[in-house]
């Protein structure tokens, strides 16, 4: 996946928010044995359940300047 551009905090963090649960969504789809639909080459392709791998989001972590006041 392509790199933000944009140095926005709320704009990174709707992004990670988006790709946590695109990922949580694609485990629960094969713990409960539902195939999925990607597109590929053009085509729609459904993949099993027992087909599909599960991986972890990559989580970017921002450490805050800011002194709590």
């Amino acid at each position: 996946m392509k790199k933000m551009k944009s140095s926005s905090l709320w704009v990174r963090q709707a992004h990670e928010a988006f790709r946590r649960a695109v990922a949580e969504a694609i485990a629960e789809h094969r713990r409960n044995g539902v195939p999925i639909a990607i597109w590929r080459n053009g085509k729609v392709v459904r993949i099993p359940a027992e087909q599909i791998q599960v991986r972890e989001p990559e989580v970017e972590y921002i450490v805050s300047q800011k002194k709590p006041k």
